[in-house]
């Protein structure tokens, strides 16, 4: 849809219903994560509405200090990536690579034991029969700082996926799934 650039007419009910519903990210769904669990899978997260998707999990803690890595439907193989990061003291830059593994990991984190876990991320085609492919996770665990890029490597359709922490479990929070809309 073209974008429209609006002077000094008046603003139809319909002018923004139609520029309101083709616009942004649009929400999906959601899970609550339980307390003290190894891994929470959001099902139903990906369908034919949307090609691309924004994930963030937010407001849980970790029992340990720890990464967060990501499966997608389940499927235990085919992830590729790189992580690059820092330790804050440092400042010197490092990197860590994912070839062929049961997840992608890095995706988020927990810095300080029982302090907040974060998870922020884009996935791009998890629905379509193609590899997917995760943009810009934030990662976080101890002192060290960086950010994950990463390929899964099966080109079948995933309606799901899950997160897990590297050590300990976590306990509450929220991870909330948000679409691209198409315009």
């Amino acid at each position: 849809m073209a974008v429209k650039t609006f002077t000094s007419e008046i603003l139809t009910s319909g002018d923004t219903n139609t520029y309101l519903a083709n616009s942004g990210l649009v929400y999906v769904t959601s899970a609550t994560v339980g307390t003290g669990v190894a891994s929470v899978t959001v099902s139903s997260a990906f369908n034919s509405t949307y090609d691309n998707y924004k994930i963030i999990y937010s407001g849980g803690t970790n029992s340990s200090v720890a990464s967060v890595a990501l499966t997608i439907g389940g499927s235990t193989t085919g992830y590729f990536g790189i992580l690059m990061y820092a330790l804050v003291s440092a400042a010197t830059p490092l990197a860590a690579g994912t070839n062929n593994a049961a997840s992608l990991p890095y995706i988020g984190g927990c810095n300080i034991a029982n302090q907040a876990v974060i998870v922020d991320f884009d996935l791009i085609n998890p629905f379509a029969a193609a590899y997917s492919r995760i943009i810009g996770a934030q990662y976080s665990d101890g002192a060290y700082f960086g950010t994950t890029q990463g390929e899964h490597r099966v080109a079948t359709s995933y309606t799901s996926f899950a997160l897990i922490p590297s050590a300990g479990t976590l306990t509450g929070g929220t991870v909330t799934v948000y679409g691209y809309r198409k315009a």
